[in-house]
């Protein structure tokens, strides 16, 4: 397809992003074109937009951004066999080499050689994208498109959560951002007997409780490992979610775990932090897992049976709709806090 369109993109190192009009992407024979209907801002957009030392690390302007999106293909390449013009998507934005030992060894969402849209290739905050035909998701004709919108951070926390037994166990959360939030309903679809939730901002406390938080804890007011143990009898927690990336959070975990839980970590600390490893691991027997993105493609399935089934309901998740064209009070808001998931249409 020729011509331009609308893209919001880095243009150069520094603050902010600026809308422009950019060539249509061409697609090769194995990808198609999608035209983009909406699309959701994600923490990692946030960090590219304030041009932080992690984006400063890994950007290399110019970029168009974003990796949250549904819509309709519009082209197919000459290669692609399993999808037509008119299909309704969604995507797996990092895009595999196939090729590598974790790629070979069913561990693909840990790829050697990953590319991600949106942050490594162009991404989604534009009218049309390019993606391969392998990374794409067909999306449930019962799936409302906003939520086909945010499949990416619901296979966070799916993941985060599903990477270990959950029938019966107790589970806290730490970070009340929207993956941690998005947590909430998963834990208690599989099974959870007690869902808590560690967060010190009120809007995000109250859109917790709004998710089905058993009890959400302020650490700034309230102390959070005795608050744990009494609700646990005294042991602590089965499983801690680290969802914050906050160094304080995490050693906060630690001190509400029982011996022989089960800790997995998706939240990035912004720099290294000190553990005390025979206290708060080896001795607890303490199993830590590094959680990264959503396995490819059992993850997804799940998301489409937790949706589909009616057992898990994001919609009080999606707080704000915006046109891209105000993508800086999009921002601003995401910014704040003060929000759950933020959709540009």
């Amino acid at each position: 397809m020729k011509g331009t369109m609308k893209a919001l993109r880095k243009i150069k190192p520094g603050p902010g992003l600026e809308m422009q009009e950019v060539p249509i992407p061409s697609i090769k024979a194995s990808e198609v074109l999608i035209k983009v209907h909406k699309r959701a801002i994600c923490g990692t957009d946030l960090h590219i937009y304030k041009w932080d030392e992690w984006s400063q690390n890994r950007l290399k302007p110019p970029l168009t951004t974003g990796h949250e999106f549904y819509g309709a293909i519009v082209e197919i390449g000459a290669d692609v066999c399993h999808y037509q013009v008119g299909d309704l998507v969604t995507a797996e934005m990092h895009v595999v080499c196939n090729q590598c030992f974790q790629c070979r060894t069913g561990n693909a969402h840990l790829c050697e050689n990953v590319v991600i849209l949106g942050v490594d290739g162009d991404g989604c905050f534009a009218d049309y994208i390019a993606v391969p035909e392998s990374n794409l998701w067909r999306v449930p004709k019962d799936i409302d498109p906003e939520l086909a919108a945010i499949y990416d951070p619901f296979g966070n926390a799916v993941h985060t959560v599903m990477a270990g037994p959950t029938v019966g166990k107790s589970f806290l959360i730490l970070g009340g951002g929207p993956i941690g939030i998005a947590a909430i309903p998963v834990c208690k679809a599989a099974g959870a007997s007690l869902v808590l939730l560690s967060e010190v901002l009120p809007f995000r406390q109250e859109l917790a409780r709004k998710m089905g938080a058993d009890r959400v804890i302020d650490p700034a007011k309230e102390d959070l490992s005795a608050i744990v143990k009494t609700m646990t009898l005294g042991q602590g927690v089965d499983v801690v979610l680290e969802m914050s990336g906050h160094p304080a959070a995490i050693v906060q975990g630690f001190r509400s775990i029982r011996k022989n839980g089960r800790y997995s970590l998706l939240g990035i600390p912004a720099k290294p932090l000190s553990l005390d490893l025979a206290k708060d691991i080896i001795f607890p027997g303490v199993t830590v897992q590094g959680i990264n993105g959503r396995r490819m493609f059992e993850t997804w399935y799940q998301m489409d049976a937790l949706l589909v089934s009616g057992k898990v309901d994001l919609k009080p998740l999606i707080t704000h709709r915006f046109k891209m064209e105000d993508f800086k009070e999009a921002f601003e808001v995401g910014l704040s806090g003060n929000a759950g998931k933020i959709i540009l249409e």
